[in-house]
């Protein structure tokens, strides 16, 4: 029996060995795989270096725009209160002529037998421009003027003017 004490140590040996190699491989294994994530952790802690640069120099660039955004914004603003205001202008200013128009419309429309004679008026007085244009004018000629203190016509002379006589036509 002793024997068989001698075969279960050795085979619990043995076992001990399998068991020993076996952890041993894993953690080789295990160490591999550590590395190449502490070299993968690495790199990222690199790109995450390069990232946080990009992402504090977006936000500044962000901030810059923000600011520039919000300036033109308020300067946009005032654009709109003037174009604003200038609509408000344009509308009353409309308002205005309608109410004027409304208001001429409604004072011809009362008057239109009034206008109606100006029309004619003015159209008789234009007439009477037109004949008086037409006239003959006297020649100065014809025309003599004296200085006779006595209201007789002198010979050779018919009816007294303004001006004095006027010849007779003897033709």
């Amino acid at each position: 029996m002793e024997v068989l004490l001698y075969i279960a140590a050795l085979v619990a040996a043995i076992g001990f060995l399998v068991l020993c190699v076996s952890i041993g491989m894993t953690l080789f294994s295990v160490k591999n795989t550590l590395n190449s994530i502490a070299g993968t952790v690495a790199g990222i802690e690199g790109q995450m270096e390069g990232i946080t640069r990009e992402t504090t120099s977006l936000l500044t660039k962000t901030n810059a725009l923000a600011d520039d955004i919000s300036e033109k914004s308020e300067k946009l603003n005032s654009v709109v209160h003037a174009v604003k205001g200038v609509g408000d202008s344009v509308n009353s200013l409309n308002s205005s002529v309608q109410r004027i128009t409304t208001s001429i419309s409604t004072e011809v429309h009362k008057n239109e037998d009034k206008i109606a004679q100006v029309v004619q008026w003015s159209n008789v007085a234009m007439g009477i421009a037109d004949q008086w244009r037409q006239r003959k004018p006297i020649n100065d000629e014809d025309v003599i003027y004296t200085s006779t203190k006595t209201n007789e016509t002198p010979p050779n002379m018919s009816s007294k003017s303004k001006f004095g006589f006027l010849k007779k036509n003897n033709g």
